[in-house]
């Protein structure tokens, strides 16, 4: 199963499931803002959508990484909007029977999220200004 949800405003958390009695991991991901960019210190990171696009392509990354690892489920919030230093910006619960094909599908659906889903973020910087916020990492 998956479930995709891109939202404005504070993640509610997808909740524990303690009946999958096949599953041996359950991984999950918070990714939060943190209080630096590139060395300058921020108050907020700020995510832009291309509306429509930026679900659907979403969707399709989160089918192709339950077809690459034997993975049962995965479920992924985005958010959009101005988040804060210390906010949690993406969410992601991943389902599998063991412990390494979880990991390394959590690594690479987040490394394709990056790379392929249309959704941008500007760095909010200590004077109110905006500067591009590029991912220079894997």
């Amino acid at each position: 199963m998956i479930k995709i949800e891109i939202s404005e405003g504070p993640i509610p958390f997808f909740l524990n499931d303690d009946s999958r009695q096949q599953d041996g991991a359950e991984l999950i991901f918070n990714g939060r803002v943190r209080a630096t960019e590139h060395g300058d210190s921020i108050t907020a990171l700020e995510y832009e959508q291309y509306e429509g696009m930026a679900e659907a392509e979403l969707i399709q990354l989160a089918k192709d990484t339950c077809q690459k690892f034997p993975i049962h489920d995965l479920f992924c919030k985005h958010r959009i909007g101005k988040v804060d230093v210390g906010e949690t910006s993406l969410h992601v619960v991943i389902w599998s029977k063991h412990r390494q094909e979880g990991i390394d599908a959590m690594s690479w659906f987040i490394i394709e999220l990056k790379k392929r889903v249309p959704i941008w973020k500007w760095a909010i910087l200590e004077d109110g200004s905006r500067i591009p916020s590029e991912c220079s990492h894997d």
